[in-house]
């Protein structure tokens, strides 16, 4: 495929011939969303089994655990409620969370007779339904429907994908960046620039989104063919992101570096990469948890993944998305058992692994997505219930 978003455009058939032509979205896209479902779902049950023979709360675990408790503290009291301080005087405030995502809890909160957690789960679920749902469209729109059907179908059963069914913004920005990204396939630049200001509110790495609808954007600048909705879209697009940022900062009393500040009392800073070189040194030298070796097997795959992705020739728009979430997740310090989690946006990874299955023979297919599930289920309910570390 090309990486240039005008040929994308101009070999797509018009709007009205495809309506007519092919069946709604939601009707092509409903093979892969069940299967989705029926994954995710087939995860919850047996983490709830799981948790029940533990003696714990299923519910519990997946709406009021680890970050969910930042976010519905948030949700019902707003910014400086919540704060952990550590012995040697270091503050971790609530002000590292992004606003969206406990905006959209207080929301239903408000609208139905749920709990914070409560609300934060039907918020991630529906999320998640729809981030499938764009999966689906941009995987179908770059390689067909069976290649679509299995792009969804191994984002909802990788190793971490027990975070889409928690009260987590995961999905919330896979969502807003597969329409996004969708968007800008289609030249509908208003609602890619929206959708990416929208993304820069729910997680740090939201400025992904943005960071790709605006090289999409320059590029159509510097060929001579930005029209009024392209400049529109690259000057919404980092609105979200670069707005909270400021606002922390001028809260903090630092305008441009009290965001960060925030973030390097939580332990997350930049250093190129430095952390994961350590991380890596002492796995060899000595035995460490489980989640921390997973973490780094999964990091080390998705920078082969990206590799391969790029020799797939996808649109520039997906590879600069993928490349800034990962970015972040190679070159950032800090909660390592976390990286696979701030990886699970980065879904165009699955591209080559989706193309590969879709060539493979059936057999080979229905084999690799057990050994999927079965990995996908038993691991997210040991990090949910025996790992007892960040998630």
């Amino acid at each position: 495929m090309s990486a240039d978003l005008s040929q994308q455009a101009a070999v797509a058939r018009p709007a009205s011939v495809t309506t007519r032509r092919r069946p709604a979205l939601l009707r092509r896209a409903a093979p892969a969303l069940g299967l989705f479902a029926a994954a995710r779902l087939t995860g919850l049950v047996l983490l709830a089994l799981w948790s029940w023979h533990l003696g714990h709360s299923p519910l519990t675990i997946i709406g009021n655990s680890w970050d969910a408790k930042w976010y519905t503290s948030v949700a019902a009291h707003g910014y400086g409620a919540r704060t952990f301080t550590y012995p040697n005087g270091d503050v971790q405030s609530d002000l590292a969370f992004f606003p969206l995502y406990p905006a959209l809890i207080r929301a239903v909160a408000t609208v139905l007779p749920v709990t914070g957690g409560g609300a934060g789960l039907l918020v991630s679920w529906a999320a998640a339904a729809a981030a499938a749902c764009g999966i689906y469209a941009i995987g179908e729109r770059l390689h067909g429907r069976r290649t679509a059907t299995l792009l969804v179908l191994l984002w909802g059963l990788l190793p971490h994908a027990v975070v889409l069914s928690m009260a987590y913004t995961e999905p919330v920005l896979t969502a807003l960046a597969a329409w996004s990204l969708y968007a800008l396939l289609a030249r509908n630049w208003l609602w890619a620039g929206s959708l990416a200001a929208l993304a820069g509110l729910s997680r740090p790495n939201g400025y992904a989104v943005a960071a790709a609808v605006c090289v999409a954007a320059l590029i159509e600048v510097v060929r001579g063919r930005a029209t009024a909705r392209v400049w529109a879209a690259g000057l919404l697009a980092p609105l979200g992101w670069v707005g909270f940022v400021l606002w922390v900062g001028a809260r903090k009393g630092d305008v441009l570096g009290g965001y960060f500040t925030v973030q390097d009392k939580w332990g997350s800073r930049f250093d190129f990469g430095v952390g994961w070189l350590r991380l890596a040194r002492d796995l060899l030298l000595r035995p460490a948890p489980v989640v921390l070796t997973v973490s780094l097997l999964i990091v080390a795959a998705a920078v082969l993944l990206y590799v391969l992705l790029i020799l797939e020739r996808p649109p520039l728009a997906l590879l600069v998305y993928t490349g800034a979430l990962l970015l972040v997740a190679v070159g950032g310090t800090g909660f390592f058992e976390s990286k696979p989690r701030f990886l699970l946006p980065a879904f165009p990874l699955l591209i080559p692994l989706a193309l590969a299955m879709t060539k493979a023979r059936p057999r080979t297919a229905i084999v690799v997505i057990t050994a999927l599930a079965g990995l996908s289920f038993g691991y997210g309910a040991y990090l949910l219930t025996s790992a007892h570390m960040p998630l």
